[in-house]
Protein backbone atom coordinates (compact mmCIF):
# COMPACT_ATOMS: atom_id res chain seq x y z
CA UNK A 1 0.00 0.00 0.00
CA UNK A 2 1.53 3.29 -1.03
CA UNK A 3 1.53 6.50 0.93
CA UNK A 4 -0.31 9.48 -0.43
CA UNK A 5 2.60 11.89 -0.29
CA UNK A 6 2.81 15.29 -1.97
CA UNK A 7 4.01 13.83 -5.26
CA UNK A 8 1.12 11.37 -5.36
CA UNK A 9 -1.43 14.06 -4.51
CA UNK A 10 -0.08 16.32 -7.26
CA UNK A 11 -0.16 13.45 -9.75
CA UNK A 12 -3.78 12.62 -8.83
CA UNK A 13 -4.73 16.29 -9.11
CA UNK A 14 -3.14 16.63 -12.57
CA UNK A 15 -4.74 13.44 -13.87
CA UNK A 16 -8.13 14.39 -12.39
CA UNK A 17 -7.84 17.79 -14.10
CA UNK A 18 -7.08 16.02 -17.37
CA UNK A 19 -10.12 13.79 -16.75
CA UNK A 20 -12.34 16.87 -16.38
CA UNK A 21 -10.80 18.53 -19.44
CA UNK A 22 -11.26 15.47 -21.65
CA UNK A 23 -14.79 14.94 -20.38
CA UNK A 24 -15.89 18.49 -21.09
CA UNK A 25 -14.01 19.46 -24.24
CA UNK A 26 -13.67 16.37 -26.42
CA UNK A 27 -17.11 14.77 -26.41
CA UNK A 28 -19.19 13.11 -29.09
CA UNK A 29 -22.92 13.30 -28.49
CA UNK A 30 -25.18 10.67 -30.01
CA UNK A 31 -28.74 10.82 -28.74
CA UNK A 32 -28.72 10.31 -25.01
CA UNK A 33 -25.19 8.95 -25.10
CA UNK A 34 -22.11 11.04 -24.60
CA UNK A 35 -18.83 9.52 -25.67
CA UNK A 36 -15.74 11.03 -24.08
CA UNK A 37 -12.10 10.16 -23.67
CA UNK A 38 -12.10 10.99 -19.96
CA UNK A 39 -11.08 7.43 -19.16
CA UNK A 40 -7.58 7.97 -20.62
CA UNK A 41 -6.06 9.47 -17.43
CA UNK A 42 -7.76 6.78 -15.33
CA UNK A 43 -6.32 4.02 -17.54
CA UNK A 44 -2.84 5.60 -17.50
CA UNK A 45 -2.99 5.96 -13.73
CA UNK A 46 -4.10 2.33 -13.38
CA UNK A 47 -1.31 1.04 -15.61
CA UNK A 48 1.42 3.10 -13.99
CA UNK A 49 0.39 3.53 -10.36
CA UNK A 50 -2.18 0.87 -9.47
CA UNK A 51 -5.83 0.59 -8.52
CA UNK A 52 -5.95 2.90 -5.49
CA UNK A 53 -4.39 5.92 -7.15
CA UNK A 54 -6.45 5.33 -10.30
CA UNK A 55 -9.69 5.06 -8.32
CA UNK A 56 -8.93 8.29 -6.47
CA UNK A 57 -8.16 10.01 -9.79
CA UNK A 58 -11.52 8.88 -11.17
CA UNK A 59 -13.42 9.81 -8.00
CA UNK A 60 -11.96 13.32 -7.86
CA UNK A 61 -12.36 13.90 -11.59
CA UNK A 62 -15.97 12.70 -11.67
CA UNK A 63 -16.84 14.68 -8.52
CA UNK A 64 -15.61 17.86 -10.20
CA UNK A 65 -17.62 16.90 -13.31
CA UNK A 66 -20.73 16.51 -11.18
CA UNK A 67 -20.20 19.95 -9.66
CA UNK A 68 -19.42 21.87 -12.85
CA UNK A 69 -21.82 19.85 -15.01
CA UNK A 70 -24.85 21.39 -13.36
CA UNK A 71 -25.79 18.40 -11.21
CA UNK A 72 -24.39 19.76 -7.97
CA UNK A 73 -24.46 17.65 -4.85
CA UNK A 74 -27.54 15.46 -4.63
CA UNK A 75 -28.59 12.32 -2.80
CA UNK A 76 -27.05 10.23 -5.57
CA UNK A 77 -23.83 12.14 -6.27
CA UNK A 78 -21.70 9.53 -4.49
CA UNK A 79 -23.28 6.79 -6.61
CA UNK A 80 -22.28 8.52 -9.86
CA UNK A 81 -18.63 8.54 -8.73
CA UNK A 82 -18.48 4.73 -8.59
CA UNK A 83 -18.53 3.68 -12.30
CA UNK A 84 -15.40 5.63 -13.38
CA UNK A 85 -13.54 4.28 -10.35
CA UNK A 86 -14.49 0.71 -11.31
CA UNK A 87 -12.49 1.06 -14.53
CA UNK A 88 -9.40 2.13 -12.60
CA UNK A 89 -9.71 -0.67 -10.08
CA UNK A 90 -10.14 -3.42 -12.71
CA UNK A 91 -7.22 -2.26 -14.86
CA UNK A 92 -5.11 -1.36 -11.83
CA UNK A 93 -5.51 -4.82 -10.29
CA UNK A 94 -4.39 -6.49 -13.53
CA UNK A 95 -1.48 -4.09 -13.91
CA UNK A 96 -0.45 -4.58 -10.30
CA UNK A 97 -0.45 -8.37 -10.73
CA UNK A 98 2.00 -8.07 -13.64
CA UNK A 99 4.07 -5.15 -12.35
CA UNK A 100 6.96 -7.18 -10.99
CA UNK A 101 7.25 -9.45 -14.03
CA UNK A 102 9.56 -8.86 -16.95
CA UNK A 103 6.55 -7.74 -19.05
CA UNK A 104 4.07 -5.37 -17.40
CA UNK A 105 0.51 -5.13 -18.73
CA UNK A 106 1.28 -2.38 -21.25
CA UNK A 107 3.85 -4.68 -22.90
CA UNK A 108 1.24 -7.44 -23.35
CA UNK A 109 -1.03 -5.87 -25.98
CA UNK A 110 -3.60 -8.67 -26.30
CA UNK A 111 -4.02 -8.93 -22.54
CA UNK A 112 -3.94 -5.13 -22.23
CA UNK A 113 -6.80 -4.73 -24.70
CA UNK A 114 -8.73 -7.57 -23.05
CA UNK A 115 -8.39 -5.99 -19.61
CA UNK A 116 -9.43 -2.56 -20.93
CA UNK A 117 -12.50 -4.08 -22.61
CA UNK A 118 -13.37 -6.02 -19.44
CA UNK A 119 -13.03 -2.81 -17.44
CA UNK A 120 -15.33 -1.02 -19.90
CA UNK A 121 -17.95 -3.75 -19.53
CA UNK A 122 -17.69 -3.57 -15.72
CA UNK A 123 -17.95 0.23 -15.87
CA UNK A 124 -21.06 0.05 -18.07
CA UNK A 125 -22.63 -2.49 -15.72
CA UNK A 126 -21.90 -0.24 -12.74
CA UNK A 127 -23.24 2.77 -14.64
CA UNK A 128 -26.46 0.88 -15.46
CA UNK A 129 -26.85 -0.05 -11.78
CA UNK A 130 -26.39 3.61 -10.79
CA UNK A 131 -28.94 4.71 -13.40
CA UNK A 132 -31.40 2.19 -11.94
CA UNK A 133 -30.74 3.33 -8.35
CA UNK A 134 -30.99 7.00 -9.29
CA UNK A 135 -34.26 6.34 -11.14
CA UNK A 136 -35.63 4.38 -8.20
CA UNK A 137 -34.61 7.01 -5.62
CA UNK A 138 -36.09 9.88 -7.65
CA UNK A 139 -39.20 7.89 -8.71
CA UNK A 140 -38.76 7.78 -12.48
CA UNK A 141 -37.76 4.14 -12.84
CA UNK A 142 -38.82 2.22 -15.92
CA UNK A 143 -37.13 -0.78 -17.50
CA UNK A 144 -37.15 0.96 -20.87
CA UNK A 145 -35.31 3.96 -19.43
CA UNK A 146 -32.72 1.93 -17.51
CA UNK A 147 -32.08 -0.89 -19.99
CA UNK A 148 -33.31 0.56 -23.30
CA UNK A 149 -29.90 1.67 -24.54
CA UNK A 150 -27.81 -0.89 -22.66
CA UNK A 151 -26.59 -2.70 -25.79
CA UNK A 152 -25.65 0.62 -27.39
CA UNK A 153 -23.87 1.73 -24.19
CA UNK A 154 -21.98 -1.58 -24.04
CA UNK A 155 -20.93 -1.24 -27.68
CA UNK A 156 -19.78 2.34 -27.33
CA UNK A 157 -17.97 1.46 -24.09
CA UNK A 158 -16.05 -1.32 -25.81
CA UNK A 159 -15.24 0.92 -28.79
CA UNK A 160 -13.93 3.70 -26.56
CA UNK A 161 -11.98 1.15 -24.49
CA UNK A 162 -10.21 -0.08 -27.63
CA UNK A 163 -9.42 3.48 -28.73
CA UNK A 164 -8.20 4.49 -25.26
CA UNK A 165 -6.11 1.31 -24.95
CA UNK A 166 -4.54 2.06 -28.34
CA UNK A 167 -3.32 5.37 -26.91
CA UNK A 168 -2.72 4.37 -23.28
CA UNK A 169 -0.71 1.17 -23.70
CA UNK A 170 2.18 2.67 -25.71
CA UNK A 171 2.01 5.93 -23.73
CA UNK A 172 2.33 4.10 -20.41
CA UNK A 173 5.22 2.00 -21.78
CA UNK A 174 6.98 5.23 -22.74
CA UNK A 175 6.28 6.83 -19.35
CA UNK A 176 7.51 3.70 -17.57
CA UNK A 177 10.78 3.81 -19.57
CA UNK A 178 11.14 7.44 -18.50
CA UNK A 179 10.94 6.34 -14.86
CA UNK A 180 7.54 7.87 -14.19
CA UNK A 181 5.83 4.68 -13.00
CA UNK A 182 5.67 3.02 -9.64
CA UNK A 183 8.35 0.34 -9.41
Amino acid sequence: MSKFNTRTLCRVAMLAALYVLLNNTIAIKAGNLRITFASLPVVLSALLFGPLESAVTALVGEFINQLIGGYGITATTALWLIPPAVRGVVIGMAAMALRRTDRPLERRPVLGYAVCVLAALCTTAANTAVIALDAWIYHYYSRAYVFGELVYRLGSGVLIAVIVATVALPMSALLRRQGLARA
